[in-house]
């Protein structure tokens, strides 16, 4: 008679987080299982990371991107600003500055989807109103006992009015977006799908047009009225392997981001030399610099 599988024999049971504590709409995109307090302004977050995703897993499905770390931290640091430091819900969230460094070697998939833990350190939480209007974090990244990434994370929370105010009116239904002109090829920036690519050729060697497509369910998760962080990002990823003929894969990324980007005007990517392997990144906006990258690269 054969033995029924006991539940000790299956992986344990495992639910995501309210996806409204990270500023997901879809459950699938929420990578965050639960997180716990473990000491003064320190915190363990779990995550899981699926085998198959559009942006986040190589398209043979052999690694783990790493900016699904950078979201995994991101997603960190947002459920705990809420759950631990009673952010309300409503607050929006102002990335300044985002710095990650991913161990080459270390996002292999395995037989099993990815389940790490991230390591949260707040600092410099500064309040207003009885609520956090700013914060600093670090994260380490691990998965079991091998550390997968570092980070050092700042952002600021603003209030509705306040964030009404900085936006100048702009809401997701009163902006429209410029049209998405046509894509690098998808495989010089390894993607499967024509419809992952975010830049567009221009006549100009190491400048490339942001393509902004708002009905992209990852990037536009819901409905927003300025470029996302996460896409700015894609955009440094891919102009990096076009920069340098996919010799060379991004590692690691400091961006800092000086101001919003709006989605009715183009966005100009642009390479530039960094130190040594490095290649820097900037994304410029009409007269203005919208962010600023430095990558980090390892041969591929």
């Amino acid at each position: 008679m054969t033995r029924p599988r006991q539940l000790a024999d299956t992986p344990s049971l495992t639910a995501t987080v309210p996806r409204q504590l990270v500023h997901r709409a879809a459950v699938a995109e929420t990578f965050l299982t639960g997180w716990r307090r473990t000491g003064a302004d320190r915190f363990t977050v779990s995550a899981q990371w699926p085998r198959a995703h559009g942006l986040h897993v190589s398209p043979d499905w052999v690694a783990y991107d790493p900016l699904l770390v950078v979201e995994t931290i991101r997603q960190s640091g947002t459920l705990v600003a809420h759950a631990e430091y009673e952010v309300p819900l409503e607050r929006q969230f102002v990335l300044n500055e985002f710095r990650v460094s991913t161990v080459p070697g270390t996002l292999a998939l395995g037989p099993l989807p990815a389940e790490p833990e991230v390591e949260l350190l707040f600092t410099d939480v500064q309040y207003r109103g009885g609520h956090p209007a700013a914060a600093r974090y670090t994260a380490h990244v691990l998965r079991g006992a091998t550390r997968v990434a570092t980070a050092d994370v700042a952002f600021a929370c603003v209030s509705g009015p306040v964030y009404r105010r900085l936006r100048g009116g702009r809401t997701p239904e009163t902006v429209t977006a410029v049209p998405v002109p046509p894509g690098v090829p998808a495989d010089t920036v390894d993607r499967a799908l024509p419809t992952d690519v975010v830049l567009a050729p221009t006549d100009r060697p190491g400048r490339w047009q942001l393509r902004v497509n708002t009905a992209h369910p990852v990037f536009f998760d819901h409905p927003l009225d300025h470029v996302p962080g996460m896409l700015l990002l894609e955009s440094a990823r891919q102009a990096v392997l076009l920069e340098t003929s996919g010799k060379r894969v991004p590692t690691a990324y400091h961006a800092v981001f000086h101001r919003y980007g709006e989605l009715d005007e183009p966005i100009w990517i642009e390479t530039r030399d960094g130190p040594g392997t490095d290649v820097q990144v900037v994304g410029v906006q009409g007269e203005s610099t919208v962010f600023a990258c430095l990558v980090g690269t390892a041969g591929s």
